[in-house]
């Protein structure tokens, strides 16, 4: 399985939310991004799961899901092997 993103933490500060990337944190404004995890407690923002490939994050209290690569602006193209999408 293909590695998107090495997501090493997420946390939360006030009304932001961020992202650890390797030797990078990236912080992205809720009230932008996400009116869920906006107005959710701290208990729905801590349970969170990231996908094996890191390409999101899911908390499933809230049923809400994020794609990092959105979040950065990373368009990730399926990979194209003999003319057709794999």
């Amino acid at each position: 399985m293909k590695k998107y993103h090495d997501v090493e933490d997420v946390t939360f500060e006030g009304d932001f939310l961020l992202i650890k990337l390797g030797e990078e944190t990236h912080r992205f404004p809720l009230a932008d991004i996400c009116s869920r995890l906006l107005s959710a407690t701290p208990v729905e923002r801590a349970r969170f799961e990231i996908s094996p490939s890191g390409y999101g994050i899911h908390w499933p209290l809230l049923d809400e899901d994020l794609s990092i690569g959105g979040l950065l602006g990373i368009s990730h193209s399926p990979a194209v092997t003999k003319g057709k999408a794999a």
